[in-house]
């Protein structure tokens, strides 16, 4: 039979066998995801985004500039994302090592006890017999040894591309990986400052707090003079006695939060609680005067968690053209070179020399419904990795039309709750005025006291949040990884 026919067998024997993967439909195509032209009362387009500005140039405070720098450099959550992206890449190198000729270096031996009523064992004696053969040449028998050292190659030649989509996959979820680690810092970043205005704001709450322990304590002074006078009762006493005791105990309560929040703010800094170095002049700091978002469609390019869920979906797509390409036939080469002979000292011949190559067809037959099952799976991973893409960039662009709207309503809140704040200072003084005078009653001075330092309070809470707003903006916008 010539060579030509011979090729004819083998491509023909490819073509039937093959026919059974023929069977496996093509996935359907995923529609495309659209993202809206502007963000929600957006007036008009404009691709300026604060999401571009560097996270130093945001920041301008020194000790949390130094905070950030200290938690990109120890913090231990990124610190495991840096050993996934070494996992991932050693998965890719893998995958892309399959697809070359695996070659082993192999020394055996063995020997082998034929049957007398076997071909091998008639024709190892019958061998035997022969006067063509030296001394060297006759087989040991009845145990026959058996000694190889050489090389031994096996690669799978990958014609429907399974193989090259595996490595696909691999690749994709690789640099999914780095966009986690990237992802990482930039919430890294944000939950640090996040953090560090919680600190400033409880430290300026805790300075209301014992300006108005004071002021109370005056206040006690004076109406204990006034009961001695008979200008005031007992009752007076107590009340003021009970509201100075009541802040008093808020000053507890707000230590401790921020010893807790210094310490959530060491956790991330990847160090041990101790004390947190900050400029406690919140009020003081103001935002940006222009807040740009820019456009919509900016994300896809800029956060790290949508790229990730892209390149997610991409590995999945791999993954399903893999599960397909499994239906087909697999051809594999094995050659072989080296030293082959039943005598050892017969393993440094020349003769002894021996080479080959054996070719392999196999194709699935009894365990299709397996790979199918393989196919369903990587198909529903596929679409739920596409619903997920999708659901990424829709919680994207939510977190930036909430955050816009906060920083807007935010400032005109702080706006009014600074003109609150002025007018309970002026009550507090001038009850106390009118207290002293006795044209006012106790009850008034002790309601505008409580008054002045919940409006102190709130005023504080709402500049945190004009900040923690701008934070989560910038977050959202997909800023602070670079």
């Amino acid at each position: 039979m010539s060579i030509k026919n011979k090729i004819g067998i083998v491509i023909t024997a490819i073509v039937l066998i093959s026919n059974i993967g023929c069977k496996v439909s093509q996935p359907a195509p995923l529609p495309h995801i659209q993202t809206p032209t502007v963000y929600a009362d957006s007036l008009g387009v404009d691709s300026t985004s604060l999401g571009d500005v560097p996270w130093k140039q945001l920041f301008t405070d020194p000790y949390l500039v130094s905070l950030i720098d200290t938690a990109l450099q120890q913090n231990l959550d990124l610190k495991r994302a840096m050993q996934r992206i070494t996992i991932a890449r050693n998965q890719y190198y893998i995958s892309k090592g399959a697809l070359l000729p695996r070659v082993d270096a192999e020394v055996t031996a063995g020997v082998d006890k034929y049957g007398k009523y076997t071909q091998s064992g008639v024709g190892n004696y019958d061998t035997n017999l022969s006067d063509n053969l030296n001394s060297k040449q006759r087989i040991p028998y009845p145990v026959t040894p058996d000694f190889f050292a050489g090389l031994r190659s096996t690669w799978e030649l990958d014609i429907w591309g399974k193989l090259k989509n595996l490595k696909k996959a691999a690749y994709a979820r690789f640099l999914a990986s780095q966009k986690g680690e990237q992802l990482i810092r930039t919430s890294l970043v944000a939950e640090v400052a996040s953090r560090y205005y919680q600190l400033l704001a409880l430290d300026n709450e805790l300075a209301i707090i014992q300006n108005n322990i004071r002021l109370q304590d005056s206040a006690l002074e004076i109406v204990k003079i006034q009961k001695q006078a008979a200008r005031a009762n007992e009752l007076a006493v107590e009340q003021f006695r009970a509201q100075l005791l009541h802040t008093m105990a808020l000053k507890g309560i707000t230590l401790q939060q921020i010893t807790e929040t210094e310490n959530e703010i060491n956790m991330l800094l990847g160090r041990y609680p101790q004390p947190v170095l900050r400029d406690t002049s919140l009020l003081s700091k103001t935002l940006p005067s222009i807040v740009q978002a820019g456009v919509p469609a900016q994300l896809l390019h800029r956060r790290p968690d949508i790229q990730q869920a892209e390149l997610e979906l991409v590995a999945a797509k791999a993954d399903v053209s893999a599960a397909r390409a499994a239906f087909y036939p697999n051809v594999t080469l094995t050659p072989y070179v080296g030293m082959n002979a039943f005598k050892l000292p017969m393993m440094v011949n020349a003769g002894s020399l021996t080479y080959g190559i054996l070719g392999g067809l196999t194709a699935p037959v009894f365990h299709q419904g397996m790979l199918r099952r393989n196919l369903s799976t990587a198909s529903a991973a596929r679409i739920d990795a596409y619903y997920a893409y999708q659901q990424t960039i829709q919680n994207g662009v939510r977190e930036v039309v909430n955050s816009l709207s906060s920083i807007q309503n935010l400032e005109e809140v702080y706006r009014l709750k600074e003109k609150e704040a002025e007018v309970l200072n002026q009550a507090v003084i001038t009850s106390n005025l009118l207290f002293k005078t006795g044209y006012a009653s106790y009850l008034e001075v002790i309601t505008a006291q409580r008054s002045v330092i919940d409006a102190q309070m709130q005023l504080v809470h709402t500049k945190e949040q004009m900040f923690y707003s701008l934070i989560e903006l910038y977050r959202a916008l997909g800023g602070g990884w670079k």
